[in-house]
């Protein structure tokens, strides 16, 4: 299956935030939050690519949701984002428990 825009810039987004958070001591394991707003794909006639979206997500947190813990998520369509050309934009939070 060839990727779509959205799933590519997902990817990209998720592997930016990887990096930050590493740069932070933190892991997409440690993401308890994630929102993420869609821009309705053109080429889809104006309806976001959810799919394009969970090939990205699923590249990150694979396929077996039962046996890892994964994070809340809101996903929503919105009209548009400040970068021109962007379909995804990702916000997390990423926490841990504390040592004891």
């Amino acid at each position: 299956m060839r990727a779509t825009i959205a799933a590519t810039q997902a990817k990209s987004v998720f592997a930016k935030i990887a990096k930050e958070l590493a740069a932070a001591g933190f892991t997409m394991g440690d993401v308890v939050k994630m929102n993420v707003f869609i821009v309705g794909d053109p080429r889809k006639g104006g309806v976001m690519d959810f799919e394009g979206l969970m090939q990205a997500y699923v590249h990150v947190y694979g396929l077996r949701p039962l046996e890892t813990s994964l994070p809340a998520r809101t996903t929503l369509q919105v009209a548009g984002l400040p970068v021109p050309g962007a379909l995804v934009e990702i916000e997390v939070i990423a926490a841990r428990h504390a040592a004891h």
